[in-house]
Order: C-alpha cells, then sequence, then structure tokens
C-alpha cells in the first residue's frame, strides 16, 4: 500500500518543507541508474512506524511497502533528498540498499540472541539487527578501520541503538570466548563487483588477481567466525560481489573445512534469485544487481546491488574450541576492572523529564565526563577480557556529578502524556522543528532545563530551555 502525502487534518498533499570505500558499499544512495527506486528502513520500533511514516508525508514524502522485510519502504515520491528530511535527522529512518538488508533481516536472529557484526560500518546490517535481538538482546559491532568506526558510531548514535556496543579491532582477532555468541554476521571487505552500475571502477580496481587477497582474508574471518559460535549458532556469510571465488567457493571452502552446515534460505519476496554458480550449494542465494525491466518473466525483482548470501549452522553439542591453527590469545582471566562511576537511574532522572527505565538491561556509567550505557550482555561477553576495548552507547555527559543526556538520546523520553505541559513540545508539523534545527528558539515557559521535542506523540529529542526560550542544541 502506498503511503500518500497528506496533511492528517486536511486531507490535502501536504508542501514539502525542508532543505568511497570500493570494498564496502552497503549503503551508498541509489544512484536510480538501475531503475531502482531508492530504498530506506525505519529504525523504531513497529509501533512508531506509522508516525515516522506521517513526518515524512508531512514533509512531501511518498513510499510503499517492501515486502521482505516490514520497516523496509521503497520512495515514490522524493521532492528533496531524502537525506536532509526530518525523519532522516534524527534518525527515524536509514537510507539502505534493499539487497542489502537482506542478510541481517535472513539471519533470523532472534529475541535476546547475543550476536556478533564483524565487519559492520557503517551500520545499516547493524542497526537491523539491534531491532531483531530486542532490549534483552545484544550486539557486538566490529569495524577495523578508525575512520569507518567513527561513521558506525554516529549511525548507531542516531538510531539510539542502545544495545549495541562497537569494538575498534580487525575482526578475525577479536578476542572473545569461543562459542559464546548465538549470531553472527560476516560481510566481510569484498570486490564490490555487484555495484559495478554505480562504481564502474570496482572492475578494474579489483580484478580477479588482486582479489586473492580479499578471499585469504574472508577466510580467515570464517574461521573464526565459526570458532565464537555457539554449537547450533547461525552464521549468515554475504558479499556486494558476483565474483565466484569470493562466493560460491567460499562457501564450499566453508562446509568442507569448518564445523559448519548449510541452512538453506528461501527466496525472499520481491527478489528473483538467480542459480548458485557452483552445484551442491542449493540454499545460497544470488540476488540483485538486475535492472527493474529486466526481472525474469513472472517474477517481482525490483533491482538492488548485487549480493551473494549463504547461512551456516554449527555443528555438534560438544565443548567448543577455537578454529584449528588459530592463536586464540584471548585466555580467561580475572574480572575486568571498568573504571568510571556508575548512574544510578535516580542519577539520570535527576536531569529533567526523563525516563531511565527505557533503557535496556545494563548500567549508566561516567568515564571522565563522557557518560555510556553498558548492556549487560556486554558486560557478561567482555568481563574476563582485558585486551577488548570497546565502548557501550553515547547516553550524554556528567559534570560535578550532574547528568546531561545526549539531545538525541530519544529513547529516554518518556510518553508525551506523562510530562507537563511546560515540560514538553509536541508539534503537528514540520516547521517548528526545521525552525529549530536551523537555530530559531521557540517560546514555552517552565523550570526544568530540559524540555521533550515530539512530533505528534513520537520522541525526536530533547531541546534545552534557557529563561522562556527553547533551543536545539547537539554540540
Amino acid at each position: 500500500m502506498t503511503k500518500t502525502a497528506k496533511s492528517a487534518k486536511t486531507g490535502k498533499k501536504a508542501k514539502p518543507t525542508g532543505p568511497a570505500h570500493p570494498l564496502r558499499a552497503e549503503c551508498a544512495p541509489q544512484a536510480n541508474r538501475t531503475g531502482t527506486a531508492r530504498t530506506f528502513r525505519i529504525t523504531t520500533a513497529p509501533d512508531q512506524a506509522p508516525l515516522v511514516e506521517a513526518l515524512l508525508a508531512a514533509q512531501g514524502f511518498a513510499f510503499e511497502d517492501e515486502p521482505f522485510l516490514p520497516s523496509a519502504r521503497r520512495l515514490t515520491a522524493e521532492p528533496f533528498p531524502l537525506g536532509s528530511s526530518l525523519a532522516a535527522s534524527f534518525g527515524l529512518i536509514y537510507i539502505q540498499d534493499r539487497s542489502s538488508m537482506l542478510p541481517p533481516a535472513m539471519l533470523r536472529a532472534a529475541p535476546g540472541d547475543v550476536c556478533l557484526d564483524m565487519c559492520s560500518s557503517p551500520g545499516g546490517k547493524t542497526g537491523i539487527l539491534a531491532l531483531a535481538v530486542g532490549p534483552e538482546g545484544f550486539v557486538l559491532a566490529s569495524e577495523a578501520s578508525r575512520d569507518r568506526l567513527a561513521t558506525l558510531r554516529q549511525n548507531l548514535r542516531r538510531m539510539n541503538a542502545a544495545n549495541v556496543a562497537t569494538v575498534g579491532a580487525e575482526a578475525q582477532h577479536l578476542a572473545l570466548a569461543p562459542g559464546s555468541l548465538d549470531c553472527i554476521l560476516l560481510d566481510p571487505p569484498c570486490s564490490g563487483w555487484g555495484t559495478a552500475d554505480k562504481n564502474p571502477l570496482v572492475m578494474t580496481l579489483w580484478t580477479p588477481e588482486k582479489a586473492e587477497t580479499l578471499v585469504r582474508l574472508q577466510r580467515a574471518l570464517l574461521a573464526h567466525a565459526a570458532s565464537l559460535l555457539k554449537p547450533g549458532g547461525r552464521l549468515m556469510y554475504s558479499t556486494c560481489t558476483t565474483h565466484v571465488r569470493e562466493n560460491e567457493e567460499q562457501a564450499a571452502w566453508a562446509l568442507e573445512t569448518l564445523p559448519l552446515d548449510l541452512s538453506p534460505l528461501p527466496a525472499p519476496a520481491g527478489f528473483a534469485p538467480r542459480p548458485p554458480a557452483l552445484p551442491g550449494l542449493d540454499g545460497v542465494l544470488r540476488v540483485g544487481g538486475t535492472k527493474a525491466d529486466q526481472a525474469p518473466e513472472g517474477t517481482e525483482d525490483s533491482g538492488g546491488q548485487g549480493f551473494f548470501l549463504a547461512r551456516f549452522v554449527k555443528q555438534g553439542g560438544g565443548a567448543p574450541s577455537a578454529a584449528e591453527g588459530e592463536d586464540f590469545d584471548g585466555a580467561m582471566e580475572g574480572p575486568v576492572e571498568l573504571g568510571g562511576r556508575v548512574l544510578s537511574g535516580r542519577d539520570l532522572a535527576a536531569a529533567g523529564p526523563l525516563a531511565p527505565g527505557n533503557l535496556p538491561p545494563g548500567e549508566a556509567r561516567d568515564f571522565g565526563g563522557k557518560v555510556y550505557f553498558l548492556h549487560e550482555q556486554a558486560l557478561a561477553l567482555t568481563s574476563r577480557r582485558p585486551g577488548l576495548r570497546w565502548q557501550g552507547f553515547p547516553l550524554g555527559a556528567a559534570s560535578a556529578g550532574r547528568f546531561r543526556p545526549d539531545p538525541r538520546a530519544r529513547l529516554l523520553l518518556p510518553p508525551v502524556g506523562e510530562l507537563a505541559a511546560s515540560d514538553r513540545l509536541d508539534v503537528d508539523e514540520p516547521q517548528s522543528i526545521l525552525d529549530l534545527l536551523s537555530g530559531r528558539s521557540l517560546e514555552l515557559p517552565g523550570e526544568s532545563s530540559l524540555v521533550g521535542l515530539y512530533f505528534r506523540g513520537l520522541p525526536l529529542g530533547l531541546l534545552t530551555r534557557k529563561g522562556r526560550r527553547l533551543l536545539w542544541s547537539d554540540r
């Protein structure tokens, strides 16, 4: 069903309001050269999705559901760049190629699972996993590149993914206990041939000969992933290349070498998978990379980058051990001293009209003035790994023992009806929000220095009150 851009009150069409790395091309904006419309997904809990759609519609966007993932949408009207929309600014949506949504969606992580995203930046796939495992579950997102790690953390902050922690490390050397994870997503560096339509240089930058370095890295990552999985745990291996050496040959190598069995994948709705390039691999998927008008007759394939997916299940029921030949140096030691100061729910609530009970299980800690939320599953997973340096979800700052939340920490806001009129600004149209983001102030008398910002009841962030004026400050 198409969501049209109409005002909830008048029913009239709303007027628009508002203004490379070749190996890792997860969510580069689609250039429409394939005839594929831009796709995105809603990052909030499902019950908030209608309000996110209303915010998009109020700015003139129209879209329709994608059939393979409940949170995925395809644009049908884009009055100005989607990345400049209010929904994107507040992290309520994430622009992502439709094919790249499939690996985390088809991994089938369950609520409460402990997962690892091995090569996670820019974070679109991580966000899907975070929603799948829910507040009780946890995702550790690993990224080796310092610049890409910063991008990952920025995107997760915007998404309010409090059940994710990040680590800057080469995933093939990640010092976690063998057999400690329920699910692993491995979308490793690859030649990127599946993105050639928008990145034509990848075919010359990554010739088959040069790609052999990637093949070796992918195998090291696969071997370590297999060692970290619990028996019965699931591993999704995916690439955005069409190179058989990095796809079917890697799946065959994993089945022959590692304690993994293939878990066949069904054809996702809205895609027309092509047969595997090697025999004996029924259940792996090759999708996307075709123009919308070139999909096989009788299918509903509508483009997306070329992707390969193979899902595995860890064999056995015996004691887990490191992969053969791997030097695992993360021996168990005493509990790691985290440092910092634990902040109680009362400490957090003292900052203003906040609901610390919205946070997942875990604790908030003040590390030298920076406050992070540490999920209880993160604490358990890393408690005896002194060599693992990781970062929780940024909640805000602390000065003189007083907590000040990040303006974007909308997960700390209570339902709008629980706040006094002086502690909330709940707007019905986008213009007031645009005014605030442009540096203008709005008047609302009251006592609290913080005021919740909402759109028709949808939490957006926290405003600062100075006297009678409300300001948006994201510094």
